[in-house]
C-alpha cells in the first residue's frame, strides 16, 4: 500500500498506460481521478477498480478544453483539499511529416503539451498542501532521440523533458518533486497510430522496429505503471528532475 491514503489523478486515464497506472495506483491504496475524454471507459475503469476494493472518480475532460481543466482542479481542491500525485500521461501521435495543417500542429501541442502544463499549474496549489507531492509526466524516447516519421511529436515529448527539469527547480523549495518516464513502445490500443498503415503493414512494421530493442518485444502498460508508481511514492523521495527511460535498452544503443 505505498500510496495509501493518498489522492492521485491520471489524465488519459482509461486506457492503456493510464488505465494501468490509474488502477495500480488505486491498488496501493490511492483515491484516484480517472480523466479522460471517453466519459464511458473512464467510467469503466472506476468501476473496475471498485470492484477490488478501491476508490475511484471519473472526469470526462477533453484536456484541449483549459477551463475545464481548471474546473477539475477546482473539484479535485473542493473535495479532497490537495494532490499527492499528478499524472500527466495523456498525449497522442499526432500527424507525420514536416507537411501538416495548422489545426493538426494545434491539436498536437494542445495535448501533448499545453494541458499538462496548465494543469500542473492549476492543481499546484493543491499539490502545495500534499506532505510530499509528486507530478509525473509522459514522454517518450522520441523526446530522447530523434523521430524521421513524426517531428512534431518528438519536438512536443522533448520539450516535456525540459519542462519538467525546470518545474523540478520551481517546485523543490515546496517539496514537489518533478519527474518523467520516457516510454518506447508499448503494447496498447494506440500504438498501431505511431504506424500509421494497413493492419497487415502494421505487424510488419511492429516486428521490424521490436527487432531493434535489445529486449526484444515492447513494454507491456503495467511495466510503465509500476515505474510510475515508484515516481508516485516515498521509494522515489530523493528523485526529481529526471526522465527515466522505460524502452528495453533502445536508447542504450
Amino acid at each position: 500500500m505505498l500510496l495509501k491514503d493518498k489522492v492521485a489523478l491520471v489524465t488519459a486515464g482509461a486506457s492503456g498506460m493510464g488505465r494501468s497506472g490509474s488502477e495500480l495506483f488505486a491498488a496501493h491504496g490511492a483515491h484516484v481521478y480517472v480523466v479522460d475524454v471517453n466519459e464511458e471507459a473512464a467510467a469503466e475503469v472506476v468501476a473496475g477498480i471498485e470492484a477490488q476494493g478501491g476508490s475511484a472518480t471519473a472526469a470526462a475532460v477533453d484536456v484541449r478544453d483549459l477551463t475545464a481543466l481548471e474546473a477539475l482542479a477546482r473539484r479535485v481542491t473542493d473535495e479532497h483539499g490537495h494532490l499527492d500525485v499528478l499524472y500527466n500521461n495523456v498525449g497522442i501521435p499526432g500527424a507525420a511529416g514536416l507537411e501538416m495543417s495548422v489545426e493538426e500542429w494545434d491539436t498536437g501541442i494542445e495535448i501533448n503539451a499545453r494541458a499538462s502544463f496548465f494543469l500542473s499549474g492549476y492543481l499546484t496549489e493543491a499539490l502545495k498542501k500534499s506532505e510530499a507531492g509528486s507530478v509525473i509526466f509522459t514522454s517518450s524516447t522520441s523526446g530522447l532521440v530523434g523521430s524521421p516519421f513524426s517531428p512534431m511529436y518528438s519536438f512536443t515529448k522533448g520539450g516535456v523533458i525540459a519542462l519538467v527539469r525546470s518545474m523540478a527547480l520551481a517546485m523543490a523549495p515546496d517539496g514537489i518533486r518533478v519527474n518523467a518516464i520516457a516510454p518506447g513502445s508499448v503494447e496498447t490500443p494506440g500504438l498501431p497510430a505511431f504506424f500509421r498503415a494497413s493492419p497487415e503493414e502494421t505487424e510488419k512494421r511492429k516486428a521490424a522496429f521490436f527487432a531493434q530493442i535489445p529486449l526484444g518485444r515492447a513494454a507491456q502498460p503495467d511495466e510503465i505503471a509500476q515505474v510510475a508508481l515508484f515516481l508516485a511514492s516515498d521509494m522515489s523521495s530523493f528523485v526529481t528532475g529526471v526522465t527515466i527511460p522505460v524502452d528495453g535498452g533502445l536508447t542504450a544503443k
